[in-house]
């Protein structure tokens, strides 16, 4: 094993020993990888979520201004389902195994190898999130407040989520929609309670319609991706309620995921009219617009030189949504997200040594 897979693989594992699930404070991670990066400059952007988890976002850069970033999130999804430790990496046959393995400490992993092994006059760049699983609020503030990354004058960012390390040059990024219903709790026999489920069947019924308008009306496909029609998930809840009990609120979220090119207007004026006739509460949360890249643009060219692989679009979302604003973004990473998000997730590590000389690649290219 060569002395940067073996370092790869030391610090992939050190990352996935660190509980830091969307849910809980990413700020020891933020500190172990600190640690990695002596004579960079750093920036730490610190904020507190909306359920007042600290968390911070990391900036570095040694070198000229000017130059590539690589990105990666530091936040995992929870372990549901795990039955091994979560937070126990451990390396088999060639594979490392543990929670955010894939998505994405080994990346990441990847990414701050091949910065730091870089000649000091190669400039290099390493933007670091929390909560892109949840919000991309990393990603946003990044964007907004990084005096850093904005002194840089950056060419582009290489988003290292994992696509076999084939260039995604575009995907979609999502509206979520919450809608609340209200009804009275009371023990279900005295009929003196109000169900709050009775307001959402309307709604739903009218969701279900939206769902199949955009899974099998051509008019809302997008043939550059598979699939080509917008996902449009629902997610009930009602928060515990027991069955002889009425139900105080009854609340559904839908993930509406949407490509750059279709006209999606009418899909949220039905949305939120269908809200006002039920009579719930409607609040939306926005991703940025989704991110997208033509074949010919020169970041997606350089991508594909490096990595020998033709570009592509994917189905899901990545901070590229929020850091677009900053620079161009391609997605280019080690392994395959079919573990991701799994309770057998996991990542080869000859993966993510492969991916250190194309990041080393792709940031010298930010001398030409």
């Amino acid at each position: 094993m060569s002395n940067d897979a073996e370092a790869v693989a030391r610090l992939a594992a050190d990352l996935v020993a660190i509980d830091s699930r969307s849910s809980v404070s990413n700020r020891p991670l933020a500190d172990r990888i600190e640690a990695e990066l002596a004579g960079f400059e750093i920036e730490r952007l610190d904020y507190t979520d909306p359920q007042g988890v600290a968390k911070r976002a990391l900036v570095a850069h040694r070198g000229p201004r000017s130059g590539y970033a690589l990105s990666g999130h530091m936040d995992t999804v929870p372990e549901t389902s795990w039955t091994d430790p979560p937070w126990t990496a451990r390396i088999l046959d060639g594979v490392l195994h543990g929670l955010g393995s894939v998505d994405m400490k080994g990346p990441v992993a990847a990414c701050i190898i091949a910065a730091r092994g870089l000649p000091a006059h190669v400039p290099a760049t390493l933007l670091l999130t929390a909560d892109e699983e949840t919000s991309k609020q990393g990603a946003r503030i990044i964007a907004a407040r990084s005096k850093l990354a904005a002194s840089l004058g950056l060419q582009g960012i290489v988003v290292a989520e994992p696509t076999a390390l084939a260039p995604v040059r575009g995907h979609r990024s999502h509206i979520e929609y919450t809608a609340i219903a209200r009804g009275e709790q009371a023990h279900s026999s005295t009929g003196k309670g109000l169900n709050a489920n009775w307001a959402l069947i309307p709604l739903m019924a009218e969701m279900k319609a939206i769902y199949e308008k955009l899974r099998f009306d051509p008019a809302y496909h997008d043939a550059a991706y598979d699939p080509p029609f917008s996902d449009f998930n629902m997610v009930i809840d009602n928060h515990g309620t027991a069955v002889n009990v009425t139900v105080a609120q009854a609340t559904v979220r839908i993930k509406f995921r949407r490509s750059r090119r279709i006209d999606v207007s009418g899909i949220e004026a039905a949305v939120q009219a269908a809200a006002k006739r039920a009579g719930v509460e409607l609040t939306e949360r926005r991703e940025g617009t989704p991110p997208e890249l033509a074949l010919d643009h020169p970041l997606i060219q350089l991508a594909v030189s490096m990595a020998g692989k033709p570009a592509a679009t994917a189905p899901y979302g990545t901070d590229a949504s929020e850091l677009q604003d900053i620079a161009p973004c391609v997605i280019l990473g080690p392994g395959t997200i079919a573990t991701a998000h799994t309770p057998r997730e996991c990542v080869a590590l000859a993966d993510l040594a492969a991916a250190v000389p194309i990041f080393r690649r792709l940031l010298s290219a930010g001398l030409a």
